[in-house]
């Protein structure tokens, strides 16, 4: 991997001080006027070998903001060379050919640093099976310091899926940034988190205890990260189903959180927050998305190397 390029696939790979410098510049692009272009002349690939509307919409429209081009393949598992059975490599090779960085998420773990050993432009991970999503990671880090005014001294409910749910699973090690933080695993039995993610907070010295028990944490927390169970991550029927449905933020769950406490989700949902709770104003999970441009944006002119 050259050092000149800087590429963006896996949340361990930064420190305090880029994310700080990053909430910096997300928070710059905010108030950026639609006359400024920082990014007029470049070209984005955007590869999707599994779906997404949130990720690869935020990506595109955060370069075009930029006064970028975007080039996309939506389903590119079925609908492009990786169907003639080209890899993942060789993709990036001919893509990096037409485009200045290239966003891709695929559905087999490791696949982004496998795109990033072969790629002279900086590639992005977009999200890669159920390993790593470190961009949604960051946007949700820098929600949470937008919405709290801080990332230390938190106590954080990461809920649902925290085996196989690669947000969860990022932004758990995002908090080894932080200090005097604690966080509360809330999860189906069959679905803990890894001994992977238990390993790198014990390096790090983050607090963590798991409790299944939802309405014991909420009085005591001030985000609950509430995450969907995926279906498409389940090696059986009969697993998912003794995983789904477990958690529920509704008015009743809402009660008992504290006045100052915020729920973000990733999205999309499907029945873990009910749809009662949009309009309490510690729902941020929409603005959660929308922070998604402006941390992109940030991303974006950092690993082009441009201000913003």
């Amino acid at each position: 991997m050259a050092d000149a390029v800087r590429h963006v696939v896996e949340v361990n790979q930064f420190d305090r001080a880029r994310v700080e410098a990053l909430f910096a510049a997300a928070d710059r692009a905010r108030a950026l006027p639609r006359s400024a272009q920082p990014l007029a002349g470049y070209i984005l690939a955007t590869i999707f070998y599994e779906p997404s509307t949130r990720t690869r919409l935020s990506f595109e429209s955060a370069m075009q903001r930029l006064g970028g081009s975007v080039i996309s393949t939506e389903n590119a598992r079925e609908f492009s060379s990786a169907i003639k059975g080209e890899t993942v490599e060789d993709t990036v090779r001919i893509v990096s050919g037409y485009a200045d960085a290239i966003v891709i998420r695929h559905h087999e773990q490791g696949a982004a640093h496998r795109a990033a050993s072969a790629s002279p432009v900086p590639i992005l991970n977009a999200g890669d099976g159920p390993g790593e999503h470190p961009t949604q990671a960051l946007l949700d880090l820098y929600t949470i310091h937008h919405e709290l005014g801080r990332i230390d001294n938190l106590k954080v409910a990461l809920v649902g899926d925290l085996r196989y749910g690669r947000t969860a699973r990022s932004l758990a090690r995002m908090f080894r940034l932080t200090t005097g933080s604690e966080l509360i695993f809330v999860s189906p039995t069959v679905v803990p988190m890894g001994a992977d993610v238990r390993a790198e907070l014990d390096a790090a010295g983050v607090r963590y205890r798991d409790e299944p028990n939802l309405a014991a944490v909420l009085p005591e927390v001030d985000v609950v990260y509430q995450t969907r169970v995926q279906q498409e991550r389940f090696t059986t029927p009969e697993e998912y189903e003794r995983a789904r449905g477990v958690y529920v933020i509704d008015r009743a769950a809402m009660d008992l959180l504290g006045p100052k406490g915020i729920v973000l989700h990733p999205l999309p949902r499907v029945d873990e927050i009910t749809v009662e709770v949009d309009d309490d104003p510690r729902a941020a999970y929409f603005r959660q998305a929308r922070n998604g441009v402006y941390m992109r944006m940030a991303l974006l002119c950092d690993v082009l190397n441009q201000s913003i």
